[in-house]
């Protein structure tokens, strides 16, 4: 018994050892392990020799340039309007009765004349007036006639039977003389207002013009102030161009402005008719008393005189137009392309050391050409146009001549 026991125990403590030795490989080893590889990693990387540090140098960014130059210009102003008549009106009768003439010339687009008969009433209604009012006259004056006849023998008999003193008005039938004039006056008044009636059934062109639209045709009955057509006269057209602060200061214009006659502000019509661009000389004669609530514009009105004036394409009214009026001249003004000003008033300038400088300029006008500067860039500096992102002062660049000949061109 007592062998047996001793080898059971000298058994567990052999498996005793084992889980010792398990336990050890199981949790220890591994940190051994990485620690290891974490000592030789740092020993290799010290033994790898250093790169060589390599300094680049920044490289000049390539830049397009145009020469400014100074030019004594002439401000423009560009506006938009469409062109309608002056005068247009419904042409509308004065009587009533059947139509029993209209003008071939009164139809859609006709031309006429002032005083041109267009159409025309029966006037047979009242030439009978006028025949009534001229017998009335006539018997109002038989009347006068026979009481101032009347009266001589009424005073020759006072004067016969020897009544002494003076007859009374009533003796010389003054008060029936007084009564046969008035209705000799009353007579004459029906005839001048039959005569009038008469003259309105022929309804002759109050100018020349053209007609825009024909309501009626003949033989159709009219009343009264019922529309003929619409016409309108061609010897003015106007043109509405809204104008802004800025363009009001470039013009010299000023709210409530009038201009003498012919001494209006000149501008240039533009619109394209059949297929090709025709021009109309016009003046600024006008503007509005006050700025549009709405559009915060204030609304100018150029004049076109005779707009069908042969030799020059018509400007019929609806016709949009382009306009262009000249404004105050600006001396020695440096001119740069507008694709070198950056913003609202800001320029690159290429300096002769190859960098950039960023210049705050004062801008007078831009277009899509071109850039009038007042203060900022000199005659003859170098003034990139290229885009830039990043633009910095100092930044080097390099100078690509171009093929653009704006400076040739301008100046």
């Amino acid at each position: 018994m007592t062998k047996t026991t001793e080898n059971n125990n000298a058994f567990k403590a052999v498996d005793k050892k084992r889980l010792r030795l398990r336990r050890f490989l199981t949790f220890v080893l591994p940190v051994l392990i990485l620690a290891a590889a974490f000592v030789g990693t740092q020993v290799m990387a010290s033994m790898k020799p250093e790169p060589e540090e390599k300094i680049e140098e920044a490289k000049a960014l390539p830049v397009l340039t145009e020469t400014a130059y100074t030019e004594t210009v002439t401000l423009s102003v560009s506006a938009q309007g469409e062109v309608q008549p002056r005068t247009q009106i419904n042409l509308v009768p004065q009587v009533s009765g059947a139509l029993t003439f209209m003008s071939p010339n009164f139809i859609e687009g006709g031309a006429f004349r002032k005083g041109d008969l267009l159409a025309r009433i029966d006037p047979a209604e009242y030439e009978l007036r006028v025949i009534q009012a001229k017998a009335n006259i006539a018997q109002a004056e038989t009347t006068i006639t026979r009481e101032k006849s009347e009266s001589e023998i009424a005073r020759r008999d006072w004067e016969e039977l020897g009544n002494g003193g003076a007859p009374s008005a009533l003796v010389l039938r003054e008060p029936q003389m007084a009564e046969a004039r008035a209705r000799l006056e009353a007579a004459k008044a029906q005839l001048a207002e039959a005569e009038l009636q008469l003259s309105r059934t022929s309804i002759h062109a109050p100018f020349s013009g053209r007609v825009t639209r024909r309501d009626v045709n003949a033989g159709a009955y009219v009343r009264t102030a019922q529309s003929l057509g619409e016409i309108y006269s061609s010897d003015i057209m106007d043109v509405r161009l809204p104008l802004t602060n800025q363009d009001l200061g470039k013009a010299g214009i000023t709210a409530g402005f009038r201009a003498a006659r012919g001494k209006g502000i000149p501008v240039t019509l533009k619109a394209e008719v059949a297929g090709s661009f025709a021009t109309w000389q016009a003046e600024i004669v006008r503007t509005d008393s006050r700025f549009d609530p709405q559009s915060r514009v204030l609304y100018a009105y150029a004049e076109v005189r005779d707009p069908f004036a042969k030799g020059q394409a018509p400007l019929v009214p609806g016709t949009f137009v382009d306009a262009r009026l000249s404004g105050e001249d600006v001396s020695k003004a440096v001119i740069i392309p507008r694709s070198g000003l950056r913003g609202n008033d800001r320029v690159f300038i290429a300096k002769s050391d190859e960098t950039l400088e960023i210049r705050t300029v004062s801008v007078r006008d831009s277009d899509r050409d071109r850039a009038i500067i007042l203060e900022g860039v000199t005659s003859g500096e170098q003034v990139i146009v290229s885009p830039i992102r990043g633009a910095a002062d100092g930044m080097k660049i390099d100078v690509v001549e171009g093929s653009s000949d704006f400076a040739v061109s301008g100046g």
